[in-house]
């Protein structure tokens, strides 16, 4: 175990680089190991301050077949399935540079381990953001967030993580340094690498810098929250989607969602129009007054109590009330979102791509509701739950063919297995 530390250590020969597995704070080992499905811990964690540093860190590692558990700082360690082993846990979060911000272009390059939070503070004093809204807005690193494939309600608007990477430099399994795409919006550089890294889990490669394109900060923002019975609310997300209305985010929220809100009874649908004051203005009353015609409670948030309304909903969904608890991503038919959100308590779903979250208590429910999406053209993934239940249940719940053409690419860019051993699809 020391020797494996020892090794890397000359590697990144930094103090505090290398911290033994036993050195770690309970805290920390605590968040890593349910990661894990082996009873062994892995020797230790590795914070590499460079890329280059990181290349010859997974070459090292490349050399002995020692397994890796990739990291930014850990905040969705315990989404996807549970990794067969890890000798050594490499963590990009030293990694945090901005490379490039070309603000008349409208794109920024930034390291990998660059947080979320900081980004979006540089971007502001430009009057710009990156239009993504991931879970654990405060600890989780870009690179994380494109691992994962997360973003939330702004999908709406702008597209997924995919849809707004520009270009990215990854680390291969054997240690060598590559890239796909460019630092310009328009670019055709390359194979189309970065589609396939995003929500790959690490299993890929280790994503060291990535370009994105950003947008001009609106001049204002507002967000209509109409509940009522289930019926209304489905009208309500018809006329909605059928509108001229351009929403930035536009959600339906599951009965107790909205009573745990404060925002009324009822199934809710929740909707942020982010434009010209005018413009954002006249939309959000029009939405309101489709809600008043069917007999919808609605009411309009700004400033303050918007901001406030959409931390708490995010707080609501991603914070578990019990150790229990098993937070599920699914994906149905759009037609089919109020359906599906009736069965579960907890719930949110969006009202043009039919992706969401779920929270529930038990195995059972979990496995009545995905043979519901299923049956609805749709799926469910586990992203956390105790370990037992990860054990016990396929996480991925995939039912499709490509399952051996995913099994190639993981050989063409891990043929050792050693890069996020079993946290994807079919074990992978």
């Amino acid at each position: 175990m020391k020797a494996i530390a020892s090794s890397l250590a000359s590697i990144v020969g930094e103090e505090n680089a290398v911290c033994l597995w036993e050195n770690l704070e309970l805290s920390q080992q605590k968040h890593i190991q349910p990661a894990i499905a082996s009873k062994n811990p892995p020797s230790c964690i590795v914070y590499p301050r460079t890329q280059e540093q990181l290349a010859a860190v997974i070459a090292e590692t490349h050399r002995h077949n020692w397994r890796v558990l990739p990291c930014g700082s850990g905040s969705k360690l315990s989404w996807g399935g549970l990794a067969k082993g890890a000798d050594v846990v490499v963590s990009t979060e030293r990694i945090n540079q901005l490379i490039e911000h070309a603000v008349g272009d409208l794109t920024v390059t930034v390291e990998a381990g660059m947080k979320f939070s900081r980004l979006q503070a540089i971007l502001a004093d430009s009057r710009q953001f990156l239009a993504l809204d991931p879970t654990a807005v405060e600890s989780a690193t870009i690179g994380g967030i494109v691992a994962t494939g997360d973003t939330g309600s702004l999908r709406q608007r702008y597209g997924s993580v995919r849809d707004q990477l520009l270009g990215i430099t990854f680390v291969r399994a054997d240690g060598q340094i590559a890239k796909a795409g460019g630092r310009v919006v328009k670019n055709v550089a390359g194979y189309d690498l970065m589609k396939l890294f995003t929500g790959s889990y690490g299993t890929l490669g280790i994503i060291s810098q990535v370009t994105f394109r950003v947008y001009p900060l609106p001049e204002l923002s507002s967000t209509v929250v109409l509940t009522g019975t289930a019926e209304a609310i489905s009208q309500a997300v018809e006329t909605l989607r059928g509108s001229a209305l351009t929403p930035t985010a536009a959600d339906l929220l599951s009965t107790q969602l909205i009573s745990s809100l404060g925002l009324g009874k009822g199934l809710g649908l929740i909707a942020r129009f982010q434009s010209i004051s005018e413009s954002v203005k006249e939309q959000s009353n029009r939405l309101l007054e489709v809600g008043q015609k069917l007999g919808l409670a609605g009411a309009i948030y700004t400033d303050g109590d918007e901001a406030n309304l959409w931390q708490r909903l995010q707080e609501q969904m991603h914070s578990a009330a019990t150790d229990s608890a098993i937070t599920c991503k699914i994906g149905v038919l759009p037609t089919a979102a109020v359906e599906v959100l009736t069965q579960a308590e907890w719930g949110l779903i969006h009202i043009a791509s039919g992706l969401g979250w779920l929270r529930l208590e038990n195995q059972d429910r979990v496995l009545q509701i995905r043979d519901r999406c299923q049956a609805n053209n749709g799926f469910l993934t586990i992203l956390e739950a105790p370990a037992v239940v990860k054990q016990q249940i396929d996480v991925w719940g995939y039912k499709g063919n490509a399952l051996p053409l995913m099994r190639r690419i993981k050989e063409q860019f891990d043929g050792k297995n050693i890069l996020s051993p079993g946290r994807f699809v079919g074990g992978i």
